[in-house]
């Protein structure tokens, strides 16, 4: 194969209570990432959307996780990638991790699969780093393993859990406001009390066994995030009626989709879902503030090549 195209999804990170270390996978909307072999070593990048986003390598969010991964490898090569962003950047759905995720898993492919799921996580790490100045993977892990995961270590190594669970759908609304990721972890305490700790570790765990157990109750009581959120609800405005609203047109429960200004809130069914989209786009049309919303399952698989 000489050039593969990828469709790489829209994702949720934190799940409320799971700062940094949960998230799921969304069938839309996704980026079109096209990658192919090319005579030179290194990579080329070119966008072919209208967000005025970097080509150089080296600030391309692809351009940088491709350089990971040849990094690793012993022989010279090179990559073209073409972009076409689905996911519009700064929405909180993983935009950057999208486009990470698809450069390394088109690569991946016409490489004949020769990194494992882990291996590619820790290469599209690298582009999200510049996107966000940190080295997570609450969005790269679900993006690549699709459904729900979980990131139990970084270190030593990499250990990314994929995490069963019941039917869900989600609602997701976008309002037009700019939450740039760097600033939204500027905001965050630096220390946090022991009770509320332990009640984050509480919900944590109620959530994972909530999905274990199909428990959907459970889910919605442990979709509460008592240190994070709270730093960030000043940012979204909107944010305590679209949730009040949510829960009374039957969700389950919901919070911030990454670090905003996306809202995300998981139903039992699809009807629901749809009654609770049209009700997060009435919030913010009630505030006069522009916005997308999208409804959908939980994807139960990540970036995947749809052409060859």
């Amino acid at each position: 194969m000489n050039s593969v195209t990828v469709h790489s999804p829209a994702t949720v990170s934190n799940l409320g209570c799971g700062f940094d270390v949960l998230g799921l996978a969304l069938g839309a909307p996704y980026d079109v990432v096209k990658v192919s072999r090319r005579a030179e070593p290194g990579v080329s990048i070119r966008h072919l959307d209208g967000f005025g986003l970097p080509t150089e390598p080296t600030r391309n969010v692809a351009g940088v996780a491709l350089l990971a991964l040849l990094a690793a490898l012993p022989e010279p090569m090179g990559f073209e990638v073409e972009i076409t962003k689905g996911i519009r950047p700064g929405s909180g759905i993983g935009s950057s991790a999208a486009s990470a995720v698809g450069a390394v898993v088109g690569a991946n492919a016409l490489l004949g699969n020769r990194y494992s799921k882990a291996q590619l996580v820790d290469f599209a790490m690298a582009g999200e780093e510049i996107a966000s100045g940190a080295r997570h993977a609450d969005n790269i892990a679900p993006a690549v393993y699709g459904g729900f995961t979980l990131v139990r270590a970084m270190e030593p190594s990499i250990d990314i859990v994929a995490l069963a669970a019941p039917p869900l759908w989600v609602s997701i609304v976008h309002p037009q406001i700019e939450v740039k990721t760097i600033e939204s972890r500027a905001v965050l305490p630096q220390a946090v009390p022991l009770p509320q700790a332990v009640r984050q570790w509480a919900n944590v765990a109620g959530l994972v066994a909530g999905f274990l157990q199909a428990n959907y109750a459970l889910i919605g009581r442990s979709l509460e995030d008592v240190i994070v959120e709270p730093a960030r609800q000043a940012l979204i405005p909107g944010l305590a009626e679209a949730r009040r609203r949510s829960l009374a047109a039957g969700a389950i429960g919901g919070g911030i989709s990454g670090s905003g200004p996306s809202i995300f809130m998981l139903s039992e069914t699809e009807a629901t879902a749809q009654a609770v989209g049209r009700e997060l786009s009435s919030v913010f049309e009630g505030l006069h503030i522009e916005s997308f919303t999208y409804v959908g399952p939980v994807a139960t698989e990540g970036a995947r090549v749809v052409a060859r």
